[in-house]
Formats: structure tokens, sequence, C-alpha cells
């Protein structure tokens, strides 16, 4: 066949031809490129050429400049170095007024400013304290003036050094109490203004360095709960008279029940009578906060003068409810009686009552509107009654006092000890020595038996 003589004459001319062992003698000469056997492989990678390195460098540089220059991560801040730091322990129990501000005998503050000493010793030319309020309002009578919108005024002031004084390393350790005054109003941050109340203490060094240290204090005011409020309210022209009865105070956390009785709802006649009967009973908690923005000094001429300011007012629904049921109606007796519960809305962050002579004052009214019927029924037959068509919105407010929750915390000067002066007189002292000579006979038996 013609593949078979041709593939027996390649094989011979093959075997047969010197080009061929000279090829397989030496297989790394130039001719093995050009020969019919396979290629020879590298185990290691060949080398790159010089059209390939350049597509590599310019893929690095492409991916270098999408990388951002600038890294996310900040150096971080190097603090000059202080000699000493300052901190504070508190020891006395939270800050707490009880009762109103009349009545209330304030609330005791105590603790101690840790001086640690970080050099080897450190001279003190001044170290002092102080308790600072601060009064700041959204309403300033001019806008972006920051002696308007804020006021600054010092309650107390301590002064641990009556001269200098050096302290080697280590904690030193400074104790302070003041009797806070039962005047002072609570910490609020209200819509309008705000008071806040800081600690501010510097630490004056005989090189000039200052060391300070601030924290702000939470003071808050808890009126003790006493006996129930009773209230009677009239509507005119109407014979309708309403009884309530609510609790002294109220907090923001948890409900407080309302009790109502509303009376003269039935009018007789010879054969007939007229009744009111109760559809709808709606209830609100509003707040009213007012204030008093004073002018700087700078701007006092666009009131008019120093020692004047802006009113302002700020009412808002912090709770509300409808009861559409749940009352009793009595026609015999002719009265209603309504039970319900309302609450202040958390989410909404009611302010707790308070007054100060800063000219900011926080209130709360409890608002119900009733929405009575008239129905007309024949004294035979009571329970056929006919609507009139009449009807009537019973509004009426009751004035509750918001406050903190007392707990079971008592005031500062009713868990402290007796004071010298309180403790009654010491005991009679013995009687003098009694001279038995002129005892009787007879006394003398008792001691011989």
């Amino acid at each position: 066949m013609p593949s078979r003589t041709l593939f027996g004459a390649l094989v011979r001319s093959s075997s047969s031809s010197p080009k061929f062992d000279n090829i397989n003698s030496n297989p790394h000469s130039p001719a093995t490129h050009h020969s019919l056997l396979p290629p020879e492989y590298y185990l290691h990678t060949p080398p790159k050429s010089r059209s390939q390195e350049s597509l590599v460098s310019m893929e690095a540089l492409k991916r270098h400049s999408l990388v951002p220059r600038h890294s996310d991560k900040k150096s971080p801040k190097v603090h000059p170095h202080k000699p000493a730091k300052l901190d504070m322990i508190v020891e006395s129990p939270p800050l707490v007024m009880y009762n109103g501000p009349q009545a209330s005998t304030g609330a005791l503050f105590s603790g101690q400013l840790s001086l640690t000493v970080i050099d080897p010793e450190v001279k003190l030319e001044k170290f002092e304290m102080q308790l600072l309020a601060v009064v700041s309002t959204k309403r300033p009578v001019v806008p972006h003036c920051q002696d308007c919108a804020n006021k600054t005024s010092e309650i107390h002031k301590w002064e641990f050094l009556e001269a200098p004084i050096s302290l080697k390393m280590g904690d030193h350790y400074f104790p302070f109490s003041h009797l806070l005054p039962g005047h002072l109003p609570a910490t609020t941050h209200g819509h309008i203004a705000s008071i806040d109340y800081h600690l501010e203490a510097v630490a004056i060094t005989s090189t000039g360095e200052k060391i300070t240290y601030s924290r702000d204090l939470l003071i808050k005011r808890a009126i003790m709960p006493g006996n129930d409020k009773h209230s009677i309210r009239i509507f005119p022209p109407t014979n309708l008279t309403a009884s309530v009865t609510l609790p002294p105070v109220i907090h923001s956390i948890g409900e407080f029940p309302v009790e109502m009785r509303l009376s003269g709802i039935i009018t007789n006649k010879e054969q007939a009578q007229t009744r009111w009967v109760l559809r709808k009973l709606n209830w609100r908690i509003e707040e009213t906060q007012r204030f008093t923005a004073p002018v700087c000094a700078k701007h006092a001429t666009k009131l008019g003068g120093e020692n004047r300011g802006v009113k302002n007012e700020d009412v808002r629904t912090v709770g509300h409810a409808e009861v559409k049921h749940g009352w009793k109606s009595d026609f015999q007796e002719g009265n209603i009686d309504v039970q319900f519960h309302a609450s202040c809305d958390m989410a909404l962050k009611p302010t707790c009552d308070m007054d100060s002579a800063s000219g900011m004052d926080v209130k709360h009214n409890l608002i119900v509107e009733m929405v009575v019927a008239e129905e007309w029924a024949p004294l035979k037959k009571p329970n056929q009654a006919t609507p009139t068509g009449s009807a009537r919105v019973l509004r009426t407010q009751f004035h509750v006092i918001l406050t903190e929750r007392a707990g079971l915390g008592i005031s500062w000067d009713e868990e402290q000890p007796p004071m010298y002066e309180d403790v009654p007189a010491s005991p009679p002292t013995y009687m003098e020595d009694i001279d038995a000579s002129h005892l009787s006979d007879d006394s003398d038996g008792l001691y011989h038996i």
C-alpha cells in the first residue's frame, strides 16, 4: 500500500542519514530547532521578554494609582506631658432634693479630689474647685450671641491651698463637702432652656502649667407622695357636676389612676325624664414650659436697658388617649362612674415640674374632655330612651405634679446621727455618803438576822 511504502522509506532514510546521527549526539546544537523531534521543555520558568516586563510594570503602576495615597489611619496625637493628673471620688449618695423648694433641706455632696503626681516632685501654687450652674436657652434675645444664650453663676468654691505646697510622686487626696441648698432647681433639659451643673477643678504649678478636671453634676428633685386630691367641677348651664380623685404626684414612668363621678344627669318631669349619656371621653397631659431669656450687657439697648428679657412659652402634649367604654351609668341615682388610667409617653421625654429664680418653670395639666348626649325617656318605660339630638362637650383640667420617684431614699438630715446639742442631760449622780448614826435601833435589826 502507498502509506506503508512511504513510512518504510522514512524509517530507512532516518536510520541511514548521518545528519540525524549528529543531531542525536549533540542535542544542544542549533540544528535541533529545525529538527522533527519534539521541543525541549524547561523545569524552571523561562525568562520574560522585555515586552512582558513592560506590561507587568504598567499593570503595577495602574494598581498603585487606584490605591488612595493617604491612609485612613490618622497619626496618634501626642499630648503634652503633664506633671500630674486629677480625678474625683464621690462618696455621697445621688443628689436628690426631697419635697418642694420651700420645704426641702437640700442635699449633701461630699467626696475627694485625687491628685496623682507623675513627676518626682511638683510644686502647686494654686488649687481650687468651683461648682457652676449654667442656664442656656435655645431662643436667645440675639441669635448667635453666646452671652445672651448662656449664663453661668458660681454656687460654691473650694480653695484647697492656703500657701504653695510641694508634693512628691504618688497619690494625694483632698476631701471636700458642701450642703446644696434646697431651693436649687433640678437639672433640667427642656425645649426652650436647660439648667446644668458642673464641677471645674484647676491646679496651677510653679511653672505655670494648668492641670484641669471637669465633671457634670446631676441634681434631681422628688416630691414625697401624700393623700389623694379631690376636686369638684361644675358645668353650667347644665346641672352636671364632676367629682375627680387624683394622686398627689405622677411620674414619667408608669400609669396613675383617675376616678371621676358625673352627677346630676337626670331631670324628671311629670311623665318623662331627660338624661345625659356619656358617649366618649378623651384625656391628655399638657406640658407648659416658660422661660424669660435675659439680654447681655452688649445688647441691653435692644430691650431698653439691662435686667430685661423676652418671655418664651412652649406647650406640647406628652400623653393622650381616648376612652370609649368602661364607665357605669346609674339612672336611678343619677350618676356616671368613670375610672381610667393615664400615663406619659416616655418617647417624648417629659420634663419634671420645676420653678426657678432664673426665669424658667415647667408645669403639667391633665385635661379631660367628655362628650355627652341628651336622651328622652318616659317614666313608665325608662329603658325606651330616644335621643333628642342635643349634645355637649364638657372640658376641664387639673394641675398635676410630675416628679422623680423618691424610692426608699430619705433626706440627709434624717439619716445623720444626733448632734451633741440634741443629746439629753446625763443621768443623775450618786447620792452623797449617809451618816447611819441617826438611824434607830430597829433598823440595825435588819442587818443582824
